[in-house]
């Protein structure tokens, strides 16, 4: 059983950066790969960014390329999303995700994941 617990969610201006977080409690399970999804309201989860964690390959939305910045401490079993020029449509609430079964990698693709943080919500303002 893994628990991934996300924080760094606030309420920011357009042209802004935040940082969030995702600490995962269980660090005797593997965990392949970690990602970042984002849901608003009325919309669909959408992938964000995921990284594989033993090679560090990092695949984004390419809404968010240049933009945001995924990265993981392995040691910690800690990810990151670094997240620059805030735009009013990135407003949504953000969830950690992570897959240790080995299953194969679809980085952005929901159904690949199984294991869900709660959220945290991140606003920008228009």
């Amino acid at each position: 059983q893994v628990q991934l617990v996300e924080s760094g969610g606030d309420s920011v201006q357009a042209g802004g950066s935040l940082r969030l977080s995702c600490a995962a409690t269980q660090r005797t399970v593997r965990i392949y790969y970690m990602g970042w999804f984002r849901e608003a309201p009325g919309k669909e989860r959408e992938g964000v960014a995921s990284i594989y964690t033993s090679i560090s390959n990092k695949v984004y939305a390419d809404s968010v390329k240049g933009r945001f910045i995924i990265s993981v401490d392995a040691a910690n079993n800690t990810l990151s999303l670094q997240m620059n020029s805030l735009k009013p449509e990135d407003t949504a609430m953000y969830y950690c995700a992570a897959e240790t079964a080995g299953r194969r990698w679809l980085p952005l693709d929901r159904s690949s994941y199984n294991y869900w943080g709660q959220g945290t919500q991140v606003t920008v303002p228009s």
